[in-house]
């Protein structure tokens, strides 16, 4: 079996386009569909079902791929356990980041990781949390680091980092800022139902904090009013700051700011940061290191934000 060939086959079903596909492997089309042609004539079917916008998988083409990405897999596995073995420190980690906080946490350990490791290749992909997972279940991503609360692990390998409470921020000027606290001190304990009337600024769709939220207010049985959806944490803070609506987030965003004021939530909600990777798969050396590493910038992180 020619691998490069089993390589090829799963870019065109990851494209559903040759065109594309042929762009990504920087070879011409006519040499991608030749190897297509013969492995088709090779097996005696069709792989593809083709149309000049969308190519998708025959039922043989399905089985096809999940058994090419198996082999791939397998390879990858095999180079890293022996490249591990003979302390060879070589080869390469695709790492999968969340995109707000996850590339400040990739270029703060990167410089330790090149001392130990100059010659592994690392290629850093941005993701939300499901992609990331996705990936990882496919064995496209070496690893994932990525926040999520227990129940919405997957079935693959999850490495535990650290945990962050998730608290609320409220203006100074709030009628419920002067019972607030300052980060560094025991913050005082709220319920959500107590701001059921006031605006918040929230996470979009489909990302943990969001989930987190919608629990708590659903627990609390109150809706208040949504004023900003954003994708990023930090504009959660800011929109506190400014003193234009309330939000909840994880503790490492505060700031010991004068306009804002702090609350543990009644649940005292958490999430918690994970490396995951293919369940089944061999984690090398050098991912494991690199996780290490990923620990301790996450240990000074939450050490340098104290609650209590």
């Amino acid at each position: 079996m020619d691998l490069k060939q089993v390589e090829y086959i799963i870019k065109i079903a990851e494209e559903n386009n040759i065109t594309k596909a042929a762009e990504k492997l920087f070879i011409t089309q006519s040499a991608l569909n030749q190897q297509l042609l013969k492995l088709e004539k090779e097996l005696g079917t069709q792989l593809f079902v083709r149309s000049r916008t969308n190519w998708h998988l025959t039922d043989a083409g399905k089985v096809y791929i999940e058994n090419a990405k198996r082999i791939v897999n397998i390879k990858k596995d095999t180079y890293n356990l022996i490249n591990d073995l003979i302390y060879v420190k070589k080869g390469k980690l695709v790492i999968g980041l969340t995109p707000e906080r996850g590339p400040e946490m990739f270029a703060s350990t990167y410089p330790s990781f090149y001392r130990k490791y100059p010659s592994i290749k690392i290629e850093t992909i941005e993701l939300t949390v499901r992609q990331q997972q996705e990936e990882v279940a496919k064995g496209s991503l070496d690893i994932g680091f990525l926040t999520l609360q227990d129940f919405q692990k997957t079935k693959d390998e999850y490495i535990h980092i650290c945990s962050e409470e998730i608290i609320l921020g409220v203006p100074t000027t709030h009628p419920l800022g002067k019972l607030g606290g300052k980060m560094g001190e025991k913050l005082p304990i709220i319920s959500l139902s107590q701001l059921e009337n006031d605006s918040f600024a929230i996470m979009q769709k489909g990302s943990t904090l969001r989930e987190i939220y919608e629990h708590l207010i659903i627990e609390e049985n109150v809706s208040p009013h949504i004023l900003l959806e954003t994708r990023s944490c930090q504009n959660l803070f800011n929109m506190v700051e400014e003193g234009i609506c309330c939000s909840i987030f994880p503790f490492t965003y505060a700031k010991d700011s004068s306009r804002v004021s702090y609350f543990s939530l009644r649940q005292q909600p958490i999430w918690e940061v994970y490396a995951s990777y293919k369940k089944g798969s061999y984690l090398s050396n050098a991912a494991h290191y690199f996780i290490e590493i990923a620990k301790e910038y996450w240990a000074k992180k939450i050490d340098s934000f104290p609650t209590s």
